[in-house]
């Protein structure tokens, strides 16, 4: 199809996101528009558009995606962050930046069973951002630091955006789940460095508050924080212990999270009463309409550009400019990403690009899995840039504090997660050494 076709659609996208369209909005005008301005030729009629937003939701993969929410919020309502936070923070609390430190633990481990960077900011800086402040922490670099931690979310299983990225790439998800790992554990040692080191040079510390804090939970003993903290712990183990033994594939393990979720907090800890759970399936609904309804409109949108032969289109020209070079394919696709992850939502972004770059990452030899980190890593930051960062905008709104104050304090943070990605392109072991498929 003509080039010109695909340079007014992608001009009438990009035009109503400036002009404050509803992104849903922009992706299915754009995508109807198409088949108006080649009117009789172009089969994406108002009807396929429809069908098509309809049947792409009537998959067992992407069934996961909601039940894997829903378990995530029954162990936010749960309070289990609070009993992972008080295990770290009881060996941690008394070293320089431990308490900092404790929390970026506790949001990689809470991270790996809610798979929503969103909820992770919500669950954990909820706690975590009031008691850092009463101990004499700046309340900015806290919730920067709570913020820039919620990646771990969406890196570790049963992150949503992965899920999303291996139904479109073909991919599959059990070794998406574990190529995420090494990464994420790099990345929480890295930015564990970077605090100690902050508060080893610029101080901020009182010392006094922090030692009364940790003789006060160390009189609780390590036998009954430990014993709080043990079923939440388990939780990332059984969703993978599930999927890699063979056991369950990734859908049914997130059903099986729903109902280990509901046992942990219902029967174990008792921090959920049964009658809360109509009113928390309600909120859950709501998060997960919108994000089906984005993962419908964006779907169709990519169908629509490869009805119009886009990734063809793309793929040859950015090849030929190229001229054998995939350095320069790697960072043209780096850009994207991250340049479209400032004004959209990352899912939506993961579903328009991969179609797009997959042609040239398999002319590049380059791993579906090992992509698909990358895909994931840009996604992250998308999440906590503005000004469609979704977790800044929870950020602010736990916290009080102006989104672009949040912003401009993420920044060094930021550096780190950029730095991480490269490492992962050009180091592929990093996310392909434990896949046993690879």
């Amino acid at each position: 199809m003509d080039n010109s076709l695909l340079i007014i659609v992608f001009g009438i996208f990009l035009g109503l996101l400036a002009l404050g369209v509803p992104l849903v909005a922009s992706l299915l005008i754009s995508s109807v528009s198409v088949y108006f301005l080649v009117p009789g030729v172009f089969p994406a009629n108002p009807n396929f558009i429809f069908r098509t937003m309809v049947t792409v939701l009537d998959s067992t993969p992407i069934l996961a995606i909601p039940l894997f929410i829903f378990s995530g919020n029954i162990m936010a309502k749960g309070g289990i962050s609070g009993k992972l936070f008080d295990l770290f923070a009881y060996g941690l609390g008394n070293k320089t930046g431990g308490m900092p430190a404790a929390v970026i633990i506790t949001t990689f481990f809470y991270g790996s069973f809610v798979g929503s960077a969103p909820a992770t900011v919500a669950a954990v800086g909820v706690m975590t951002i009031p008691l850092l402040v009463s101990l004499g922490y700046d309340k900015t670099f806290v919730v920067s630091l709570v913020t820039v931690a919620s990646s771990f979310a969406i890196i570790l299983p049963p992150s949503v955006p992965l899920v999303v990225y291996g139904i479109t790439a073909g991919a599959s998800i059990g070794d998406l789940f574990i190529a995420g790992i090494v990464p994420a554990i790099i990345t929480a040692v890295v930015m564990i460095i970077y605090v100690v080191l902050y508060f080893k040079i610029k101080g901020g510390e009182d010392k006094e508050k922090l030692r009364e804090n940790y003789e006060k939970l160390h009189a609780k003993g390590f036998a009954r924080v430990f014993k709080d903290s043990i079923f939440a712990l388990l939780a990332p183990v059984i969703i993978l212990g599930g999927i890699y033994g063979g056991i369950v594939t990734p859908t049914e393990a997130a059903n099986i999270s729903v109902v280990y979720a509901l046992v942990v907090s219902v029967f174990l800890y008792r921090t959920l009463r049964l009658k809360e759970i109509p009113a928390l399936m309600v909120y859950t609904g709501r998060t997960i309409a919108t994000i089906l309804v984005i993962i419908s409109a964006a779907t169709v949108f990519g169908r629509v550009l490869t009805l119009m032969q886009a990734p063809q289109q793309i793929s040859a020209a950015l090849m030929d400019v190229a001229a054998g070079n995939n350095l320069f394919l790697i960072f043209v696709i780096l850009a994207f990403l991250i340049v479209f992850g400032l004004f959209m939502e990352p899912l939506a972004v993961i579903l328009i690009a991969t179609p797009i770059f997959l042609p040239m990452i398999q002319a590049m030899g380059m791993n579906l899995v090992h992509f698909g980190i990358v895909v994931i890593f840009a996604s992250a930051i998308g999440f906590i840039t503005p000004p469609v960062g979704m977790s800044l905008f929870v950020a602010t709104s736990i916290s009080g504090l102006p989104l672009l104050k949040i912003a401009r304090q993420t920044f060094p943070l930021l550096v780190i997660l950029f730095v991480i990605m490269l490492f992962i392109v050009f180091i592929p072991e990093l996310s392909l050494a434990i896949v046993p498929s690879r």
